[in-house]
């Protein structure tokens, strides 16, 4: 059994266990509390032992953990306090990405791998919208169509559009509406610079799973401060994808003696802010059946009910930092967290919660038999990684001695339906026998009509019975006329009209008699 990780110190050593690891956690605490630092004790803790992390990067300081720390005298002053033997600095193995590629690896999903129904939450899709997207993957499925990135997407939508009485017995009504309304959606989805996310070559989990060569589980991190001020929709579905991936395609592995990977959730409110109900079961059976498959999932958040209570439940080892209790609602979230906890009868949990001081927290592990402790108040053991920003020559020294440098930065884009529906098209213009319209382009000589054709063309359609929309048949134009000057003819006027219509037409002659 691996070695258990020191998270804090209170009366004694509070120790999360690696088996018990897969069990998933919860790091919360308001803004300011110690919150990032005791993700990266934690992070350091599960690489030292073999277990690679994944964390997304949200203020841009977890990236210290690629260099060796122990210098900040504040560090220095806790690890004296805690009495930590042989505190040095260490750095852990690090792979950065990046889903603009600027600042890691370029990290991308296809259409197809993301599916309607995380493609809908991304797009805000009603009902009926999302409907009409599921009735898209499914028609590009059934033809063999692969959606791989958005202008895919934007392809297979007009065809399905364009072609909507074909599929309307099949797979329903497929409203305009809709396709215009999911059209523009994409359109400001690619604004925001998710068309970078959607492509080739997509991310392989395999890489997300690997060790150093001294054994060290390597850390993944996911630079996202910049895809959170731009879409924090787009970030927390991103990481619902790479969740809902990892479950689907790992195998069962029951309870073994440490995780496979530690995945950690930060912002995780922005995950269940408006969550639709399918989405959020999903969620919730990820949640329970992924610790079977040697996943970890820790969701960091600000206040444990952004957390929903079935979720809230699976969550095991607890690290809990001081909550405010300015406001009225304030003081309700204080007392609901203070409920989650197995109770210590020698600690006031709820006064606690407002009093911790930085870097303090209630921390409550399982034990051996997956039972949880009793909460204890208690300081958490600083990281030996650097703490906050690297410089950007540290970044790209990092990135480029990658063994992985070179393969997810240059795109791929292969044939997909993009590409076949555009032959399909050009096949169609060339099976009528007229080449595509150029706009600007200039018509040959040949191919224009003469004067006198033009004449003759109208002379002869003049003659032909009309068709009308039903298919019956109606006199032509000329045949019209005659009868109404016929009827016309019974006068002076009518005489003289008859003769001077059809001499017009027929191209006769008048003559002086």
């Amino acid at each position: 059994m691996s070695n258990p990780i020191l998270v804090a110190q209170s009366v004694h050593a509070l120790y999360l266990l690696p088996k018990m690891a897969n069990r998933h956690g919860l790091i919360a605490g308001a803004t300011g509390t110690g919150k990032t630092v005791t993700l990266q004790t934690l992070a350091e803790g599960f690489s030292a032992r073999g277990i690679p992390v994944f964390m997304a990067d949200v203020k841009g300081d977890l990236a210290g953990m690629s260099q060796p720390g122990a210098t900040n005298p504040k560090v220095l002053a806790r690890a004296k306090e805690l009495a930590l033997a042989d505190f040095e600095g260490a750095a852990s193995p690090v792979v950065f990405w990046d889903v603009f590629g600027e600042q890691g690896h370029p990290v991308r999903a296809t259409v197809s791998e993301m599916g309607p129904l995380l493609l809908g939450r991304l797009l805000d899709l009603n009902d009926t919208q999302a409907g009409v997207l599921n009735m898209v993957f499914r028609i590009a499925d059934e033809s063999g169509m692969l959606l791989l990135d958005l202008k895919d997407q934007r392809a297979m939508l007009q065809y399905v559009g364009d072609n909507a009485a074909e599929f309307k017995t099949q797979y329903g009504n497929v409203s305009a509406a809709s396709v215009g309304a999911i059209q523009r959606n994409l359109l400001a989805l690619e604004t925001q610079g998710a068309d970078k996310f959607f492509g080739e070559p997509a991310l392989d989990l395999d890489d997300l799973i690997q060790t150093d060569s001294r054994g060290r589980g390597i850390v993944n991190i996911l630079a996202a401060e910049k895809l959170m001020q731009q879409s924090p929709k787009v970030y927390a579905t991103f990481l619902l994808w790479l969740l809902s991936e990892l479950f689907e395609r790992l195998p069962e592995i029951g309870d073994p003696d440490k995780p496979k990977l530690v995945f950690f959730f930060d912002e995780a409110h922005l995950l269940f802010a408006d969550i639709e109900p399918a989405v959020q079961q999903k969620v919730e059976q990820m949640v329970r059946l992924i610790r079977s498959k040697g996943v970890g999932v820790y969701f960091v958040s600000q206040n444990p009910l952004d957390i929903p209570d079935i979720i809230l439940g699976q969550l095991g080892n607890r690290v809990q930092h001081a909550l405010r209790a300015f406001t009225p609602r304030d003081q309700k979230a204080v007392q609901a967290a203070a409920q989650t906890f197995r109770q210590n009868p020698k600690l006031n949990v709820e006064t606690a919660l407002t009093e911790l001081a930085v870097g303090e927290a209630l921390v409550s592990m399982l034990d051996e038999n997956g039972t949880p402790q009793i909460v204890e108040r208690a300081k958490v053991v600083p990281p030996r990684s650097q703490l906050g920003a690297i410089t950007p020559e540290q970044r790209q020294q990092i990135i480029q001695s990658s063994v992985l440098f070179g393969h997810y930065e240059k795109a791929i884009d292969r044939e997909s339906a993009f590409e076949k529906l555009q032959a399909r098209a050009g096949e169609k213009v060339a099976a009528a026998g007229a080449p595509p319209a150029v706009p600007g382009a200039s018509v040959p000589e040949a191919a224009k009509p003469s004067f006198f054709g033009e004449i003759l063309g109208t002379a002869e359609g003049a003659f032909q019975p009309r068709i009308g929309p039903r298919g019956g048949r109606t006199d032509s134009l000329a045949t019209s006329m005659v009868k109404s000057a016929v009827r016309a003819a019974g006068s002076q006027v009518g005489r003289q009209l008859v003769r001077g219509v059809l001499g017009g037409l027929l191209g006769g002659s008048s003559r002086r008699r």
